[in-house]
């Protein structure tokens, strides 16, 4: 299993997307490569999620063989099995659950559980959880992550949501002690997506790691 702590951590930002077609998929994903972009997350939002991960995987495995991919949005053991058959680097989930982190476990397969409140975060690090998703991180802010780490200060947490691609934002987040960040449509934007515009993607992901390293230095 690829060292998926250290690419996580190293980059700092996992892009978080979704999209029905393939070739969209693709372009998104190279772009965010291009910039610099070692972890990615593909979201399981559309009936065809699962064939569109799939060959994803195999673009991915041929073009960008140090890049981690991962799948998000991952409610049930069913869609577990799925997408770890397909090629999953890491499962992600919205929320916290036992069976879905022990079945990764056995399946020595990185999961990210989606936790609220400091109890969930400690009882994901017990069942075997190294970074817990802070979901939704528009509601619990920065000041929930520097609050929780007072007593905890070894917390590893990743918040996805309301991250911004801004100086000010990722500072605030970084400052507050996360080891990471996930970013989804305020990074992968509506605009450039439709627009087919994925140099300004690459541009733009370019600047938000720029940011990052320069506030973990």
């Amino acid at each position: 299993m690829k060292n998926i702590n250290i690419k996580l951590v190293e980059t700092g930002m996992i892009p978080v997307f979704y999209h029905a077609d393939i070739s969209v998929c693709k372009e998104v994903l190279k772009a965010c490569y291009n910039g610099g972009v070692r972890a990615f997350e593909f979201t399981n939002r559309g009936n065809n999620a699962l064939q569109v991960f799939k060959e994803l995987k195999i673009y991915s495995e041929a073009n960008f063989p140090d890049l981690i991919l991962g799948a998000g949005s991952i409610l049930n053991l069913i869609h577990v099995n799925e997408f770890v058959a397909a090629g999953a680097d890491f499962i992600v989930s919205p929320f916290l659950n036992e069976s879905i982190l022990s079945a990764c476990k056995e399946k020595n397969i990185y999961a990210i559980p989606g936790c609220m409140t400091l109890t969930e975060i400690v009882q994901a690090q017990e069942w075997g959880a190294d970074i817990v998703k802070l979901f939704p991180g528009s509601v619990l802010g920065p000041e929930f992550v520097s609050a929780v780490r007072g007593p905890m200060p070894k917390l590893r947490l990743m918040p996805t949501g309301g991250v911004e691609p801004t100086e000010r934002s990722l500072r605030a987040w970084f400052a507050s002690g996360v080891v990471c960040v996930g970013m989804g449509s305020q990074l992968l934007s509506k605009e450039i997506i439709e627009k087919g515009n994925y140099a300004a993607l690459t541009e733009q992901v370019k600047v938000v790691l720029s940011i990052i390293k320069s506030i973990q230095k």
